[in-house]
Order: structure tokens, then sequence, then C-alpha cells
């Protein structure tokens, strides 16, 4: 009876067990990216409320996105956001083989990989803040949208379809904050590895739980990208 008791005791987590598999600091950061997760699910759904709610009002994507800044003011669909997408993906990677070197206890690895995800997430913010400014010198502001096509648009759409601004500086710059904030963390992380902080410890568990938020960061770009540039 008493073996049984024993037995029994073990097998509840006191501690000793970790839930998941997962460390307490790889569970706490997939704790903050869910409560993350419906920050950005709330704003998410709210655009895709007012959004379908004002057709036939709403701008169309390969409308307003149709220019290459420095390059075609039109002719160009998407073909901007298209190249921060991919570099963004392309950082995502680049993190992987980060997460890998650590794996292998890789300094030399861990180093260049960060410095590749570094140098792409500050592209991805150049070509946001590129963005920004071509579409505000078009007159896209919080209260004002110049892509309006008033021919044959209801004008309760048409007031719905203001809200574009509000929504797409609102959203992508709180997704380029995360980014900048994404940036920040893997500057530290590179610094950390370089100085051999890791070698330490013994491990790049770190490098992990940071990983975990860059994904998260790309994840949710696409969702960004299909809602306002694709449909």
């Amino acid at each position: 009876m008493d073996s049984a008791v024993e037995i029994k005791k073990e097998g509840l987590w006191t501690g000793g067990r970790v839930p998941l598999g997962a460390s307490f600091g790889k569970l706490m950061m997939w704790f903050f990216l869910l409560s993350d997760a419906f920050t950005f699910s709330s704003l998410l759904v709210t655009y895709g409320y007012l959004r379908f709610s004002a057709k036939p009002g709403w701008v169309a994507p390969d409308h307003v996105f149709q220019s290459f800044p420095g390059i075609a003011e039109e002719g160009l669909p998407l073909v901007f956001v298209g190249l921060m997408t991919f570099i963004l993906i392309a950082s995502s990677v680049t993190m992987v083989l980060a997460v890998e070197a650590g794996h292998r206890m890789d300094r030399k690895g861990v180093c260049t990989y960060m410095i590749y995800t570094i140098i792409g997430g500050l592209m991805f913010l150049g070509c946001q803040a590129i963005e920004w400014t071509h579409l505000i010198q078009e007159g896209l502001t919080l209260t004002y949208n110049p892509f309006l096509v008033p021919v044959g648009v209801e004008n309760a759409g048409q007031h719905a379809s203001i809200m574009f601004g509000d929504l797409f500086f609102v959203i992508t710059g709180f997704h380029g904050f995360h980014v900048f904030s994404g940036v920040l963390l893997n500057i530290i992380t590179y610094f950390m590895a370089a100085n051999k902080v890791f070698e330490k410890r013994g491990h790049y568990e770190w490098i992990e739980k940071v990983g975990l938020y860059w994904h998260f960061v790309d994840l949710v770009w696409v969702f960004v990208f299909t809602l306002f540039y694709l449909i």
C-alpha cells in the first residue's frame, strides 16, 4: 500500500518533472506569445469585420500597393510588399539555422546566423519605413483615404473605407514594433553568444526562446499580408 502511494506521488508534478518537455523559460514564452496572439487576433478580426461590411466600398489592395518606391509609381502591384515578405521569411530561416547551431554548441555558427537574422529584420523595418513614407506622401493618413473610388460606391462604404488608414498604420505599426523588439533581442543574443555566455551556461536555450518570438512575428505577418495586401 505504501509503495503504491509513493508511486502515485512520483507521478505528480512537484517541480521535478517538466510539463510537455519544456523548460520554465520556454513555457513562459509560449504563454506570452499566446496572450500576444489574442491581441493581434482582435485587431485583425476588427479589420476583417470593417473590411467586409464596407464591401464594395473598400479600396482594392492592388490599387493602393501598386508602386515600388524609388523605382516605379505604378504598375507593380504587391511587388514591394512581396520583397518585404521574402526578407522576413528568409530571416526566419536564418533563425532556424542559429537554433540548430546552438544545439550543436557551435558558437561561431550562432553568431553568423544571428547577424543574418538581424540584417533581415533591419531590412524589413527599412522597407516598412519606405512604404509608410510613400503612402503618407500620397495622402493616406489616420483620417483620410485618398484611394476611395466615389463613382458607384455607397456612402456607407465610403465612410467605412476612410478607416483603412487607421487600421493599416495601427496594425502594421504594432507588428513593426514587434519586429523592432525582436531585432533588439537578436542583437543582445548575438553579443551574449560572442562573449561565450551560453558556453558558460552549458546550453543555448536562450536562442530557442528568442527564436520562438521571431517565428511568431513572422507568422503574424503572414496574416497581415493576407488580409491587407491580398484580399
